[in-house]
């Protein structure tokens, strides 16, 4: 057993770091929204976190459920290209709407004609300016928007390293493997995530501030493109 599962726990924390890494959908997104939105490095790691345990539970229970109806390996690629797909369109999506949103916002801002709200009161800054303060509230529909689409978005290197244990029955190393990809495939992201959010952080962008959800919806439609288009 030791012999059979080191090689594969191995396998499992190299292929994590790899997949992760060359994904950009695994830290851009959060990276992007976190200095659009103003999040903290905690928020932006808890974020990330929590939508990272819903993209590797996601395969796992997909996995359990295709090895309960006896389903084959064709059966799982073909369930993981299928939501592949549709987590790259979802990303597409959801960067194709944020980057519109942010473009009108900074048109607004850039006129004097941004309707602000805060304490109850919703009012119109001449010049476009908001420097004053004020609570900071956080739009939890961004949040959920991400979650689902790593809910749908696949861990297709997890499956067979799942599957080969659990179809022989082995379920406790099945988990562990699992346990260990999941693990792994978070922390990466959480490190490369903290580590691009504190350079971004040191870019001093002026007057392109106000452009940054723009480019934030840009450089999230972007990367389910290179998903779709480049295999990344």
């Amino acid at each position: 057993m030791i012999a059979l599962s080191l090689p594969l726990l191995g396998a499992a924390a190299a292929v994590a770091v790899t997949h992760t890494a060359l994904g950009p959908d695994h830290t851009l997104p959060f990276v992007m929204l976190s200095r659009a939105r103003g999040w903290s490095r905690a928020r932006t790691v808890a974020v990330t976190i929590v939508c990272g345990i819903a993209h590797v539970l996601s395969s796992v229970v997909l996995g359990m459920v295709g090895l309960a109806i006896g389903a084959g390996l064709g059966w799982f690629q073909r369930a993981e290209g299928i939501r592949g797909d549709w987590a790259a369109w979802a990303l597409v999506g959801l960067g194709a709407a944020y980057a519109l949103w942010g473009v009108r916002r900074a048109l607004r801002r850039s006129s004097g004609l941004e309707p602000h709200a805060h304490e109850g009161h919703v009012h119109v800054h001449p010049g476009g300016t908001t420097h004053h303060h004020h609570s900071h509230h956080h739009d939890p529909s961004t949040f959920w928007a991400l979650f689902i689409v790593f809910a749908l978005g696949p861990c297709e290197p997890l499956l067979p390293l799942f599957l080969v244990p659990a179809s022989r029955g082995d379920w406790m190393l099945a988990g562990v493997t699992a346990a260990v990809f999941g693990l792994v495939t978070i922390v990466t992201m959480a490190v490369l995530v903290l580590a691009a959010h504190a350079g971004l952080e040191r870019l001093p962008l002026g007057k392109l501030e106000r452009w940054s959800h723009a480019a934030a919806g840009t450089v999230i439609a972007a990367s389910g493109l290179a998903i779709l288009f480049l295999g990344l």
